[in-house]
């Protein structure tokens, strides 16, 4: 029988190579090689082409992440990775209308003997028995399912941290991260104050604080006129990288009218207090409007069509028309000499101030303060309402001296004492770079919008 194997002709025909030096027999070798090349696909495509090996030394690859531009904030997020080791995880219960501290343990699965431990630790711990709807637990387990660590806010800077080993509770107080950041931002008039400080990225209560900071010298609604600017410089609060809340005012300019007034916050004896470039005490005796309002319906005239009554009727006062239940304030510092009711002036109040000063307020919907008491300047004193001869809500308010009306709008107000010399020089140091820094918002500002 044949053997028709490849491998084992060509074995064969080796030995038969190796066995004499015929040239017939090695180019018969030769072009066996070839065939059997064919055959296993070693020799494919274009035999002229004969293919080439290079070797290049490559760098070795790194994987990497382009850093961040300096001073922009590109709006991306940086991806932060716990390690298992660190990880605690809080478990977060929010506190219900009707819970207690108590409710909370018992649907947790804690015992009764945990809470009263941690309950008898310090006064700390004591004012848990006063929480909250909407305020948050945080919780940490054993193993096994029982506290090991109880995470509560008592104010915005503080946490109190209870620890619990399985045996006994220990309490402590850890500050949370508050960081302070100062801005600055400016805005222009064109309809109301609070449109602009909208529009200038300031929240309703910022806004409040830059009225009331000027609010001795410029009545906001009666003074306001469109094209009327501000600049500020404020704080903003931010928690554990979260913003918080806005914070206080450092400096501030507001142009009214084309009259430019400032106001610098400056700390005396322990406490902020604000001051205008010369020293003077941004507070003074009186407010020039006592009430937060809307709009004013009437100003003072002597000589007033009175719409009810159908005849002339001097108008000794500013009506400021705002919705029911607005609170109106004490002008300034004084004594309560008239708190009642009558025909005409509906629920009123009267207060006597130094120097020989009556304000008059009419039309409360009702009164907070008796006759005989002494009230301060901001102090509640009513709310407005439309009793006695009045069509709409409104308060009629009323500025009057040694016995003669005058405008509460320019009346001329008792001036305040500026401070005394080596106050003034601290004063003066302290203001200065929030002065330049106020003067080159600004320029900037008014260049902007040109």
């Amino acid at each position: 029988m044949h053997n028709n194997n490849p491998f084992t002709r060509f074995t064969g025909k080796l030995r038969s190579f190796r066995s004499g030096s015929n040239r017939t027999k090695l180019l018969l070798f030769a072009f066996t090689l070839i065939a059997i090349g064919f055959a296993l696909g070693g020799l494919q495509g274009n035999p002229a082409v004969q293919p080439v090996s290079i070797s290049l030394d490559l760098p070795a690859r790194h994987d990497f992440k382009p850093a961040p531009l300096a001073g922009i904030d590109t709006g991306t997020e940086t991806e932060s990775v716990t390690t298992p080791a660190t990880d605690e995880s809080w478990q977060r219960v929010t506190v219900n209308a009707g819970q207690s501290l108590d409710t909370i343990f018992r649907e947790q699965g804690f015992s009764a003997r945990t809470l009263f431990e941690i309950m008898a630790l310090n006064q700390d711990t004591k004012q848990l028995k006063k929480i909250r709807p909407g305020d948050l637990f945080e919780f940490q387990r054993h193993e096994d399912g029982s506290l090991k660590r109880m995470r509560y806010a008592v104010d915005e800077g503080n946490y109190l941290i209870i620890d619990h080993d399985g045996e006994e509770a220990i309490a402590s107080t850890v500050a949370r991260n508050l960081i302070t950041r100062v801005e600055e931002t400016s805005g222009t008039i064109t309809s109301s104050l609070f449109l602009a400080g909208k529009q200038a990225g300031l929240n309703d209560g910022m806004v409040m604080k830059l009225a009331n900071l000027f609010g001795w010298d410029i009545d906001f609604v009666l003074d306001i006129r469109a094209g009327d600017r501000f600049w500020l410089i404020y704080e903003k609060i931010y928690r554990d990288g979260s913003f918080l809340r806005d914070g206080e005012i450092i400096g501030a300019t507001f142009v009214n009218q084309g009259e430019k007034f400032q106001a610098i916050r400056f700390m005396l004896d322990g406490q902020a207090q604000y001051f205008a470039p010369g020293g003077q005490n941004m507070r003074k005796a009186f407010l020039r409007a006592p009430l937060n309002f809307s709009y004013i319906s009437s100003s003072f005239n002597p000589k007033r069509y009175h719409p009810i009554l159908k005849r002339v009727k001097a108008h000794n006062g500013i009506d400021y028309k705002a919705p029911k239940g607005t609170p109106v304030f004490a002008a300034g510092d004084g004594k309560v000499i008239r708190s009642a009711y009558s025909k005409y002036n509906g629920h009123h109040v009267f207060i006597q101030h130094a120097n020989s000063i009556v304000t008059k307020y009419l039309h409360f919907t009702r009164r907070t303060v008796k006759q005989g008491q002494r009230v301060k300047q901001g102090q509640v004193i009513g709310y407005v309402g439309a009793t006695g001869l009045a069509q709409a809500p409104h308060l009629h308010y009323e500025f009057v001296v040694n016995g003669v009306h005058r405008n509460p709008r320019t009346v001329p107000l008792p001036k305040v004492d500026t401070l005394k010399a080596d106050q003034l020089a601290a004063f003066r140091v302290a203001a200065a770079p929030i002065l330049s820094r106020l003067s080159r918002l600004e320029a900037a500002s008014m260049y902007a919008s040109q």
